[in-house]
């Protein structure tokens, strides 16, 4: 049997890509509420792509689809700082979006997967996409915990399992 090479070592994610239905308000809320700064539009290829984070090291591409009456929805996660992750909720909202737990309930704090653990809050862009913000937080993972709120964590008292 032939010995396989190594895995070239993944980084990080680069980039992704995001179907739209309305390009221009995609770019307005990837903007205002995501506050994402905008790397380059592409009009001709119904296209506009965003820098996510620091040194140019991380790209979303949105591509408008137009009015299909199917739709796919997908998920991306935003690594940001534990401070940002608990402020979200109330960003969110002055902002006009629902913040929302793991379970997709409106939430008012992030929740917590304790197997990783990281703290995460969850809210929708207009074409139903489910956007996280998430930080890794420094404690020891508890697998058999679950996912709690953030409060839930913090408090010292023995947590549910879920």
């Amino acid at each position: 049997m032939k010995q396989l090479p190594d895995p070239t070592p993944v980084l990080g994610l680069f980039e992704t890509h995001l179907t739209v239905h309305d390009l221009q308000q995609s770019i307005r809320f990837y903007r205002e509420v995501v506050g994402l700064p905008l790397a380059l539009e592409v009009p001709q290829r119904r296209a506009a792509f965003f820098w996510i984070g620091r040194d140019r090291r991380s790209m979303l591409g949105l591509w408008e689809i137009g009015s299909s009456p199917l739709g796919l929805h997908l998920h991306l996660a935003f690594e940001a700082t534990l401070g940002d992750v608990l402020a979200a909720p109330q960003r969110l909202r002055v902002q006009g979006m629902t913040p929302l737990s793991f379970a997709e309930e409106e939430t008012s704090e992030p929740s917590v997967l304790a197997w990783m653990p990281a703290a995460a809050v969850y809210f929708c862009d207009p074409d139903g996409h489910l956007l996280e913000y998430l930080a890794l937080l420094e404690e020891e993972p508890r697998p058999g915990v679950g996912v709690v709120p953030y409060s839930e964590w913090t408090s010292g008292a023995p947590m549910r399992h879920e």
